[in-house]
C-alpha cells in the first residue's frame, strides 16, 4: 500500500498538469478499503487448506509428509507414457494430475497475467490509435502559415481553457499590434510553383455559429483537396466540396439530427446551408467542433497550408526552400514534428504498462511458488531418476514439461479474455466522452499479434519456473535420496 501511494504520487500530478484541475490524491478510505480487502481475499484462499491440515490425522501426517497420496494421477502416467516422447517429459507432463488444485492454481496465475498482458497492449495501441487519429495535419510533410512563426504568440498548453488559440501577437513590446499576415493568394503561389510539390491544402481554424447550438462552434475550413487532412469516420464520408460539412458525435446528439440532415453555420456576415455527409471520431471534449469547405464563406481565407512532398524529395531541404521564398511575403515554412502524444494518452499508457507489469510479477511469482512446492515434495522422487541415470538436461525437462503445457493452457484461456475485455471496455471509454470507436481503433489485434501474445503465457510460465528447475538439475543424487 505504502508503495502504491509514492506511484500514486506523480500520476495525479501529471494529470494536474494536463487538465489543470485541484490538487488530486489517494483519499484515505482507499488506504484502508485496500487493505481489508487483501486480508479477505487472502484468508478465503487459505481456508480450504487450514481446515484440510485441521482434519488431517496426526499419524497420517508423519507417515505420509509431504507425499501426494497413493494412486494420484496414475492413470495419467499410464496414458501420457504411451505419447512418443522422451519419457522424462511424459514423467512431467502426468505430475500436474498428482496436484490438480495446485496446477489449477498455477493455470489460474498464467491465465491471469496473459489476460494483463493481452488488454494493456490492445490499450496501448488503441490509445496510440486515438493519438493518430485526432492530429490528422502531422501527416503532412511541411506546415506553411501566413505569418512568420518567430513572431507568433505560443497557444495555451492544451487541457487549459477549451477555447481557440489566441490571435497572434508579436513578441516585442508589450501593447503592440499583432503582425500584418501574408497574401494567403501569394503563399498559395510560392507553394504549388515550388519544385517537390506533390499536394497540398489550405486550413482555418475559426469559430462560427450553428442553428440550433447556444455559443460560438469551433469550426476547420479547407481549401483545396483535404482528403489527406481527414478525420477518422464512424459513418458518412468526409467532406468532398462545397455544401457538406463533418461533424462529431456530440453534434447530431446535442441538435438532434442525424448524417443527411442540412444545418444553418454562420461565419461573420455569411452563412450557408450545409448537409451532414459524414459524423467524425472527435475526443476534444465537450467543445463541439465541425468541418467544411472554405469555399461557402468566401470571406474566409486559409492560415495555413500543409503541403506533401514528392517522393524522394526531402522534407526539411524543401521546407528551407520554401521558406526562403515565402518570409519575405510575412509567412514562413517548416517541416511538421512527429506527432506527441496528449498527456492523457501518456498517462493512460504508463498506467496501463505499469499496472501490467505488476501483474505479470504476481503471476510470475504464483508460478514460483507452485514449482518450488511441486519439486520439494517431488525431490526424492528426482533423486532416484538421477540415480538410474537422469541426465540434468533431462531433469530440467521434467520440471518445465508440465510448465509449458500449463503455459500454453493458460496462454489459450487468457488471450481471448483479454481480447474480450479489450473489446469492452474501448467502447464504455468512447461513450464517456460522448462518441463511439471506429475500427481502426477497436481492430488492433492481428493474427500474429494474439499467436505471440499466446505464446507469452508459455514465456511467463517458464521463467517463473526456470530457478527451481536449475537447482532440481543440479541437486546431488545423494542429496536428493537422504531428503524427505
Amino acid at each position: 500500500m505504502g508503495l502504491g501511494n509514492l506511484l500514486a504520487v506523480s500520476m495525479p500530478a501529471d494529470t494536474e498538469s494536463v487538465y489543470g484541475t485541484v490538487p488530486l490524491s489517494v483519499t484515505w478510505w482507499v488506504d484502508v478499503a485496500v487493505p481489508a480487502a487483501t486480508l479477505l481475499v487472502v484468508g478465503l484462499a487459505a481456508l480450504i487448506p487450514a481446515r484440510r491440515a485441521g482434519k488431517l490425522h496426526t499419524v497420517e501426517a508423519l507417515a505420509v509428509g509431504r507425499a501426494p497420496r497413493a494412486g494420484h494421477g496414475q492413470w495419467a502416467h499410464r496414458a501420457l507414457g504411451r505419447l512418443p516422447l522422451p519419457r522424462p517429459v511424459t514423467y512431467g507432463l502426468a505430475a500436474p494430475f498428482t496436484h490438480p488444485v495446485r496446477a489449477l492454481a498455477m493455470l489460474l496465475a498464467v491465465a491471469f497475467g496473459t489476460v494483463a498482458v493481452t488488454f494493456a497492449v490492445g490499450l496501448t495501441s488503441s490509445l496510440s490509435a486515438v493519438g493518430a487519429s485526432q492530429d490528422p495535419g502531422s501527416r503532412a510533410a511541411v506546415t506553411v502559415t501566413t505569418a512568420r512563426l518567430d513572431t507568433v504568440a505560443p497557444p495555451p498548453p492544451p487541457g487549459v481553457g477549451g477555447g481557440a488559440s489566441p490571435s497572434p501577437v508579436s513578441r516585442g513590446t508589450p501593447g503592440t499590434s499583432a503582425p500584418e499576415r501574408a497574401d494567403p493568394a501569394k503563399i498559395r503561389a510560392a507553394v504549388t510553383s515550388q519544385p517537390g510539390s506533390a499536394s497540398s491544402y489550405g486550413k482555418l481554424r475559426t469559430e462560427v455559429v450553428v442553428a440550433g447550438v447556444s455559443g460560438s462552434v469551433q469550426a476547420v475550413l479547407y481549401e483545396g483537396d483535404a482528403r489527406d487532412g481527414s478525420y477518422e469516420m464512424l459513418s458518412g464520408h468526409w467532406i468532398t466540396g462545397e455544401g457538406q460539412v463533418v461533424v462529431p458525435t456530440r453534434f447530431l446528439e446535442r441538435t438532434s439530427t442525424e448524417v443527411g440532415d442540412t444545418v444553418r453555420v454562420n461565419h461573420g456576415k455569411e452563412s450557408a446551408d450545409l448537409k451532414i455527409v459524414g459524423e467524425s471520431f472527435d475526443t476534444s471534449g465537450s467543445r463541439l467542433e465541425i468541418h467544411a469547405d472554405m469555399a461557402d464563406f468566401p470571406s474566409a481565407e486559409p492560415s495555413t497550408f500543409l503541403v506533401e512532398v514528392k517522393p524522394g524529395v526531402v522534407a526539411d531541404d524543401y521546407a528551407r526552400r520554401l521558406a526562403s521564398v515565402v518570409r519575405p511575403l510575412g509567412g514562413d515554412a517548416t517541416t511538421v514534428p512527429p506527432a506527441e502524444q496528449e498527456g492523457v494518452i501518456l498517462i493512460m499508457d504508463a498506467m496501463a504498462v505499469l499496472l501490467t507489469l505488476m501483474l505479470v510479477i504476481v503471476a510470475g511469482l504464483g508460478v514460483l511458488n507452485s514449482v518450488v512446492l511441486d519439486t520439494r515434495e517431488r525431490v526424492h522422487d528426482l533423486g532416484v531418476c538421477k540415480a538410474i541415470g537422469m541426465t540434468p538436461r533431462q531433469t530440467v525437462g521434467l520440471v518445465l514439461a508440465p510448465v509449458a503445457a500449463i503455459g500454453g493452457l493458460g496462454g489459450l484461456t487468457g488471450v481471448p479474455v483479454g481480447y474480450v475485455l479489450h473489446r469492452l471496455v474501448m467502447p464504455v471509454t468512447a461513450r464517456a466522452v460522448g462518441t463511439t470507436m471506429p475500427s481502426s481503433v477497436l481492430d488492433v489485434y492481428g493474427p500474429t499479434r494474439l499467436l505471440l501474445l499466446g505464446l507469452g503465457g508459455v514465456v511467463l510460465a517458464v521463467l517463473g519456473a526456470l530457478v527451481p528447475a536449475g537447482r532440481a538439475a543440479w541437486t546431488r543424487t545423494a542429496t536428493a535420496l537422504r531428503t524427505e
